[in-house]
């Protein structure tokens, strides 16, 4: 409805300006008139201020000024009683709001794109906010749009499976894509949308049933969480090996102690690169914890040795606390 009204506007304005030209342009072909006299004839003749005429005009002067007359009057009008609309609405300051979250979207890069804000899609928000990445929500339901933006996060409305839409959100710009729509349906369109037109994005996807796992998967999404399937892993956990679950939660979701798991990746001109874990000696150095090492190409290890060969694109699981692993991260980076 906004964006109509605004179109509405940006119409008769554009209108207007036309008539002033089109105008303009007859009184000199036809009276012979200087630009200024013409276009001080065209403004009191379809402003039906009507102060007289410059100079007697013709009869086809006279017939033309009938003409404009009639068109230039009600456009007028139409013109006027737009802007009074647009103005007395309130409809100009959603315009402005909406204007300025589009000029933010336009500032993030490497972000995230949330599509879908129901129970799941509001926890990884509240997520991402904690751990201070850039992110942007795209949902269909305005209620849910409006919610977003009362928490203070950035969001857009409209169908994340549409290309527009998802090129408003900055998809050119995104390192990867969180789809939690509430049907599976909805998820295989959004990833599919999504692969079609960023192959390198990394996607998350959400599955409600088993079966759709593949799907979702054959539609191009890097990863599938199902979230039935983890709740009871879980829960069978919290059975089974309380203590366990317990350490991994405090150290994973609890805000307020230092222990972090986190992973880090060693890029080409990492210092780290051609060591082993041996030589990097990163317990002593920076009282790091290497829980797991992951090399291109091959399978995760669970329990490196010293002699594990550390290689350009290696994924570090590390334990520490939140400054250590910042140490690390600075190691892993280029130079």
């Amino acid at each position: 409805m906004q964006r109509r009204a605004v179109q509405r506007l940006a119409f008769a304005a554009g209108s207007l300006v036309l008539l002033l030209l089109i105008g303009t342009t007859g009184y000199t072909l036809i009276e012979g008139m200087s630009l200024i006299n013409a276009l001080y004839m065209v403004v009191i003749t379809i402003s039906t201020v009507g102060f007289g005429e410059i100079s007697p005009l013709t009869s086809a002067g006279r017939l033309f000024t009938i003409g404009l007359i009639g068109s230039g009057a009600g456009l007028v009008a139409f013109t006027l009683s737009g802007a009074a609309e647009f103005i007395l609405s309130g409809e100009w300051q959603e315009y402005l709001d909406q204007r300025r979250r589009q000029r933010m979207v336009e500032q993030l890069n490497r972000h995230t794109i949330i599509c879908g804000y129901g129970r799941i899609g509001r926890h990884v928000a509240d997520e991402l906010h904690a751990q201070g990445m850039p992110f942007v929500v795209l949902d269909l339901d305005a209620a849910r749009v409006e919610r977003v933006r009362h928490r203070g996060y950035l969001a857009l409305q409209g169908n994340a499976a549409n290309e527009e839409y998802l090129q408003s959100a900055g998809i050119d710009r995104a390192s990867s894509l969180i789809s939690v729509a509430n049907s599976d349906a909805e998820n295989v369109f959004i990833v599919l949308t999504a692969r079609s037109m960023r192959p390198d994005i990394v996607i998350v996807a959400r599955a409600n049933f088993d079966e759709s796992e593949d799907k979702l998967l054959r539609a191009g999404a890097s990863r599938v969480i199902l979230p039935y399937r983890i709740c009871g892993r879980r829960m069978a956990t919290l059975i089974s090996r309380p203590g366990v679950a317990d350490f991994l939660d405090e150290v994973m979701h609890t805000s307020n102690l230092e222990l972090l798991i986190d992973q880090v990746v060693l890029d080409i001109g990492s210092t780290l690169v051609g060591q082993t874990l041996g030589d990097a000696n990163l317990r002593s150095r920076l009282g790091i914890t290497v829980l797991a090492l992951g090399r291109p190409g091959e399978r995760v290890d669970i329990s490196p040795g010293a002699q594990a060969l550390l290689t350009s694109g290696s994924s570090l699981i590390a334990l520490g606390t939140r400054d250590q692993l910042q140490a690390l991260a600075a190691l892993a980076r280029q130079g």
